[in-house]
């Protein structure tokens, strides 16, 4: 069986590290024959960090599905059409927002450097922080709405991209239209009913759909697609691991 688990606030924790403990269940897991695949919002520079040196070459989805890689390499960048980007770039001047933009793997960043977003930047430096007038394919954007997060949201919803709204940290994060954690694994070969999935926010949900079994971590509204839930305890979520890992095997 594949195991599909998102990184932030499900499996990893305030942008540290995998743990010791969540660790030694993957590696468990692996070694009852199942197989391991990360899908996280992070682009694949910043997902690499938290994990340990030994699962970097593991299937990863990146960017909710804008980067899908294997085997330490990135397979497929999918970045936003020229017209939309444009029309981005015209929101953000408008409402003089600050910003995250990713391109295939060096970014441009205005916001905060207490935002826990920049905490997670390219702690590694592996990337380049340029100007985003220099970045030209545009993977990503994050968007630091402030105070104008319902006009902000009233004027991207008017385009055709994928857009999940991350109240807790106060951000907009998109990728190009049709892109999700879910398309992502359909270019890993991931078959629908065929992958349990580990996840906690808006934008698990369309992996969450797909899956045999689907554990919420966490009292998000996510949990009312998912077949199981269990709270945001690292104890709990190992046992469920456990469990499922022996159930399925």
């Amino acid at each position: 069986m594949k195991f599909v688990f998102d990184l932030d606030g499900t499996i990893c924790f305030k942008g540290e590290p995998l743990s010791e403990g969540i660790t030694n269940a993957l590696e468990a897991c692996r070694k009852s024959g199942h197989e391991v695949i990360f899908a996280s919002a992070r682009p694949i520079r910043d997902l690499l960090p938290v994990l340990p040196v030994t699962m970097r070459e593991y299937p990863m989805v990146g960017g909710n599905g804008a980067f899908v890689a294997c085997d330490g390499k990135t397979m497929e960048v999918t970045t936003f059409e020229t017209d939309i980007v444009g029309a981005i770039l015209q929101i953000i001047t408008i409402f003089q927002l600050p910003y995250l933009v990713d391109s295939h793997w060096d970014y441009a960043y205005t916001g905060s450097e207490d935002h826990p977003i920049y905490q997670n930047l390219d702690p590694l430096e592996i990337a380049k922080k340029v100007a985003l007038q220099d970045i030209h394919d545009i993977v990503k954007v994050v968007l630091f709405p402030g105070e104008h997060i319902d006009e902000v949201l009233f004027e991207l919803q008017k385009l055709p991209v994928s857009l999940y709204e991350h109240t807790s940290e106060n951000i907009i994060d998109l990728s190009p239209n049709g892109i999700d954690k879910w398309n992502g694994l359909t270019k890993l070969g991931v078959v629908e009913g065929e992958y349990i999935a580990f996840g906690n926010d808006a934008n698990d949900a369309s992996m969450f759909l797909k899956a045999k079994e689907s554990v919420c971590v966490g009292e998000h509204q996510v949990r009312e697609k998912a077949t199981l839930q269990v709270p945001s305890v690292e104890a709990a979520i190992i046992e469920m691991l456990n469990l499922l890992s022996a159930k399925y095997k």
